[in-house]
C-alpha cells in the first residue's frame, strides 16, 4: 500500500487530468460563476453521494467516484474565484495555463494543510465511514453558505478558504479509501 502522501499526489494527478481536459473542452465558462453557486455546484454533488449511498442505487450510469472528484475541482474553482474574482463577462480573461498553475497552487496548499493535519490526528480518517467523509462535507458546505450569507464575515471561525481545503481534503481522503491512487 502506498503511503498517504503518494496517494494524494496520484488522485490530484487524476483531479487535474480532469479539470485540463474539462477545460479544453469548455474552456473557463465556469469562472463567471460567483463563489457561491460554485458552493451550490458542490453541494449538489455531496447530496448526489448521500442520495446515492441512502436509495442504494443510481438512475445514472455516474459512479460517486467521479463525484468526489467532481467535489475536488469545484472546490479548487472556488478557491481561484475568492482570489481572483467573478468575471462578470462573456469575456474571460484568465488564460487556460494561468487557471492549471492556479490548480496546482491550491492542490499543493491542499496537500500541506492535509499533511499536517494528518500528522496531528494520526490519520484517524482511515477509520471513518465514507458516508461520514460525505456528512463533514455537506456540514462545511452549510457552514460555507452561512459564512455567504453573512457577507464573509466570520467572528471566531475559519473562513471560506479554510472550509474549501478541509473539502478537498475530506473528498480526497474518500477517493482514498475507495482505492484510488492506490
Amino acid at each position: 500500500m502506498r503511503n498517504t502522501s503518494e496517494q494524494f499526489d496520484a488522485i490530484a494527478v487524476q483531479c487535474a487530468d480532469i479539470f485540463s481536459k474539462k477545460a479544453r473542452d469548455y474552456g473557463t465558462a465556469w469562472r463567471i460563476l460567483r463563489p457561491s453557486s460554485l458552493t451550490d455546484q458542490i453541494f449538489i454533488k455531496a447530496h448526489r453521494i448521500r442520495s446515492i449511498e441512502l436509495k442504494g442505487e443510481a438512475k445514472i450510469n455516474e459512479g460517486i467516484v467521479p463525484e468526489f472528484i467532481g467535489i475536488v475541482n469545484y472546490s479548487i474553482m472556488a478557491l481561484i474565484q475568492l482570489e481572483k474574482g467573478f468575471e462578470d463577462s462573456e469575456q474571460l480573461t484568465l488564460p487556460l495555463e494561468e487557471i492549471e498553475k492556479l490548480f496546482h497552487q491550491y492542490m499543493a496548499n491542499a496537500k500541506s494543510l492535509m499533511m499536517d493535519k494528518n500528522h496531528d490526528y494520526g490519520e484517524a480518517w482511515r477509520q471513518m465511514r465514507i458516508s461520514s467523509l460525505n456528512d463533514i462535507i455537506l456540514m462545511k458546505l452549510l457552514r460555507i453558505k452561512q459564512i455567504e450569507d453573512n457577507n464573509g464575515q466570520t467572528t471566531v471561525s475559519e473562513g471560506l478558504d479554510a472550509n474549501y481545503y478541509d473539502i478537498i481534503n475530506y473528498a480526497i481522503f474518500a477517493l482514498i479509501r475507495f482505492g484510488v491512487g492506490s
